[in-house]
């Protein structure tokens, strides 16, 4: 037992040092994540709006209809929301395309991108049915014009639309309900809608970018409001999270700007929203002239840049004077003691630590590869299905494996730190490849949570913990923690 509560502690000092330590230093705090619990009835807000504009828009999306200050507006397009697709899809650098209904079936609502709903202290400042004028900026606005570097579009779907436009970028999407608060203006009273378009950019099983496009309510008011974010898929949860805004809004950005028919100067600007209460969004929106632009169909070429690289003998001969510098100084500075300790710890070494660590990544990062290859390759199965056939990979062949492996091991303590080092570097691995830099403290708990679970099913399955029975306290901790934390997450208590 004293030998249990030793590794126990062992492996959560593993999980904190891989991934607990260096994901709190970049993670959002759990309460900027916001409640999805229905906030009492307040009155309507001021709104966005245009001078020569009668309606406008709140500058911030809810889950719900009501005013929480949840997914904050980031790109404004003045034009007609046809053209802001044709461009959007026309532009190079991106594949989006429209999210079918099997994935919008699949999909869960994504998680909020900004903090709570809006204090008891913001409501009471806010006027009923009041209108802001779009063009009122703040004395920082002349500093973030000098950051046109990205736009994004919303617009909302008349009751017919046309089929998708061929060779497109930016492709049509659904995804979790999101509503914005529209006002039509002249003594009308302001209501809730959903979006008229939702386009994406890349892997449903993998990273990608997603818009939500809300038009004007009214005819001869040109413009869409839109919202984007970047979100990834979580096996643990089998839901789409978001992990941050400013990447999506340049990219959407960069569309616009470089369509042949958009002075960059004159058309792409960014005005103040105050609405930056989220992971990484700033309060800037992105705002493009289209009104009165031409929008006609063009090719937008794609420049093929030269590098010059070194010649393979040159980067091997760098490589090797490297290799042995960095030898020769750590030569240096052991000691006899040092390199006992080590010849000892690579005796120890057995083919099950390697074996285990090859199936742990192999597995987790399978997945993740499966999921990605069967969106694109096996078009007959829904969202569902796929998540079907691979989520036992994570919940149950992952922990199978692990026992299967570590039974052939000699030492406890080994054993546990191998597997659970080896998840820890495995979702690091994961999340690099999608390119994900910021997490929530709930998602770096359940992380850390798994990998002492997994530690300890290892450390449990060893030789010497199995001398008086198979079933022993670190195996059953081990198992029940896993199945506790896969079943607390699927159903969002982690």
């Amino acid at each position: 037992m004293r030998r249990s509560l030793v590794i126990t502690a062992v492996l959560l000092l593993l999980a904190f040092v891989l991934v607990g330590g260096p994901s709190m230093l970049l993670s959002l705090p759990i309460d900027q994540l916001g409640s999805e619990e229905p906030t009492e009835k307040k009155p309507a807000p001021e709104v966005v709006s245009f001078d020569d504009s009668e309606s406008g828009f709140w500058e911030y999306l809810s889950p719900q209809k009501g005013f929480q200050k949840r997914s904050p507006v980031n790109v404004i397009v003045r034009g007609d929301v046809d053209d802001v697709e044709q461009i959007l899809t026309e532009a190079g650098g991106g594949d989006w395309s429209e999210i079918n209904e099997s994935e919008e079936e699949a999909l869960p609502d994504t998680y909020s991108l900004t903090g709570g709903n809006a204090t008891d202290n913001e409501s009471d400042n806010l006027s009923n049915n009041s209108t802001r004028p779009m063009n009122e900026t703040t004395p920082n606005e002349s500093a973030a014009n000098s950051t046109n570097e990205s736009a994004n579009n919303t617009t909302d779907d008349p009751p017919e639309r046309r089929g998708r436009i061929p060779s497109l970028n930016w492709g049509k999407a659904d995804g979790g309900i999101r509503y914005a608060y529209i006002d039509p203006g002249q003594n009308e009273s302001g209501y809730w809608t959903t979006e008229t378009l939702q386009l994406e950019d890349g892997d449903y099983y993998g990273q990608r970018y997603h818009i939500r496009l809300y038009e004007s309510p009214n005819e001869d008011d040109d413009w869409v409001a839109m919202q984007t974010h970047s979100e990834h898929f979580d096996w643990f949860t089998l839901q789409h999270r978001v992990h941050g805004s400013q990447a999506a809004q340049r990219k959407v950005e960069s569309g616009f700007m470089a369509h042949p028919q958009i002075d960059v100067q004159e058309d792409v600007s960014r005005i103040y929203l105050d609405n930056g209460n989220s992971s990484d969004a700033d309060g800037w929106a992105t705002l493009v002239e289209l009104a009165g632009l031409l929008v006609i169909p063009t090719l937008v070429g794609i420049r093929a840049g030269r590098r010059n690289a070194s010649s393979p003998t040159d980067s091997d001969h760098t490589a090797e004077q490297l290799g042995q510098r960095t030898s020769d100084a750590i030569d240096d500075h052991l000691t006899d003691v040092d390199r006992r300790r080590i010849a000892a710890a690579y005796a120890r070494i057995e083919v099950g630590h390697l074996l285990l660590v090859v199936t742990i990544i192999a597995l987790y990062l399978g997945v993740r590869s499966g999921g990605i290859f069967l969106e694109h390759r096996a078009e007959f199965l829904t969202p569902h299905q796929i998540a079907a056939l691979l989520y036992p990979v994570i919940g149950v062949g992952i922990p199978t494996a692990t026992y299967l492996i570590a039974r052939g091991l000699t030492r406890r303590l080994d054993a546990a730190v191998v597997a659970a080092g080896s998840l820890a570097i495995a979702i690091w691995l994961d999340y690099g490849m999608l390119g994900v830099d910021t997490l929530p403290l709930d998602v770096v708990l359940q992380r850390m949570l798994v990998v002492v679970a997994l530690g300890l099913i290892a450390g449990g399955a060893a030789k010497r913990a199995t001398r008086d029975s198979k079933f022993n306290d670190m195996l059953l901790v081990g198992s029940a923690m896993w199945l506790l934390v896969l079943v607390g997450t699927l159903f969002g208590y982690l």
